[in-house]
């Protein structure tokens, strides 16, 4: 027996970082990937479409599959409330890719399976990782890193029939820096490394999902996350809601990514960063492809508040305070 045959399960020695295995893999039929990106280049790839229409409103890292396949891609128009704009129609030959926008969208896609064919719309659902995939839909994609902590991940599922890519992502290791940095240091230490993490994950050729992602994700409680999000997102809403500049209608969000807060203060963000509150800007580089009135308040003035399974009522408290000016 070979001292060095990685074919046996090891014994003894150092220990590895602890996780606790709590309910195994979320979606265990999903198709696994490094990104979600490279799960819908490999969606793309099994399918053929002719073309896939795209919201305007959507990060750039989507388009690039199907740029490097050489796929048309059109742009559809969304409503104020991120409908599909009424004027949109496809041909036999198209999909359609529809976001579920901060995960409060399950009514509006409901509605899409209902206005359009399902074998023809793609779902994607990177910030709706609570939302259940629609059995009928052609596919689903999620994102679960943008809800908890791992290096990377994307999960497909799809009715298209789609192979394993043989190569499983080692890169994982090189990812977790800023996920080290924040747990013993702070967010500002570990943040350089958090956008170097992102843009290694550019390069979208599909590969297998690493196993340091798949033991991480089967080590978490997605109950307690998924009821902590929504705790938190009503507790805003209650206390923001006749603020909002946008209509949000908090029983149709199940475990969301952020509550998003529309706002006229354009230095509230400022305010929320002095205070160390920290909110990202959905998608900057969407702003050439909008109107000016949605770039300002979807993108420049939409402040995605933070309402993880990390935080309670206490830091709700603190968001509010700044945002009403009630200290």
């Amino acid at each position: 027996m070979s001292l060095s045959d990685e074919t046996l399960t090891p014994i003894g020695g150092y220990f590895e970082l602890e996780l606790p295995n709590r309910v195994g893999f979320p979606f265990a039929e999903a198709n696994r990937f490094q990104s979600a990106r490279a799960a819908f280049l490999a969606l793309l790839r099994a399918g053929r479409p002719k073309r896939v229409w795209m919201p305007r409103y959507i990060c750039d890292s989507m388009l690039a599959p199907l740029e490097q396949e050489g796929i048309t891609y059109l742009w559809y128009e969304l409503d104020d409330q991120l409908l599909v704009d009424e004027n949109c129609e496809i041909e036999n030959s198209d999909w359609l890719l529809y976001v579920n926008y901060f995960g409060i969208c399950d009514v509006n896609v409901a509605a899409l399976l209902k206005r359009f064919p399902p074998d023809q719309l793609v779902l994607d659902y990177s910030q709706a990782f609570f939302s259940t995939p629609a059995e009928n839909a052609l596919a689903t994609v999620y994102s679960p890193r943008k809800f908890f902590g791992v290096p990377d991940g994307g999960l497909l599922m799809s009715q298209i029939s789609i192979s394993a890519p043989e190569i499983r992502d080692t890169g994982s290791f090189d990812r977790t820096p800023h996920l080290l940095k924040r747990l013993g240091e702070s967010p500002e230490a570990g943040y350089p490394f958090y956008q170097t993490a992102e843009e290694s994950l550019g390069l979208c050729e599909p590969q297998r999902m690493s196993q340091l992602t798949e033991i991480i994700l089967s080590s978490i409680d997605f109950d307690y996350a998924g009821k902590k999000r929504l705790q938190n997102f009503r507790y805003l809403h209650k206390k923001l809601g006749k603020l909002n500049a946008i209509a949000v209608d908090p029983l149709q969000a199940s475990g969301p990514l952020c509550y998003p807060f529309a706002t006229q203060d354009s230095a509230l963000r400022n305010r929320l960063l002095t205070a160390r509150i920290f909110v990202a800007t959905y998608w900057h580089e969407a702003v050439d492809r909008v109107t000016e009135e949605w770039a300002e308040s979807m993108i420049m003035n939409l402040l995605p508040l933070p309402i993880d399974q990390r935080y309670g009522p206490a830091d709700m408290e603190r968001i509010i305070s700044i945002i009403t000016g009630e200290h």
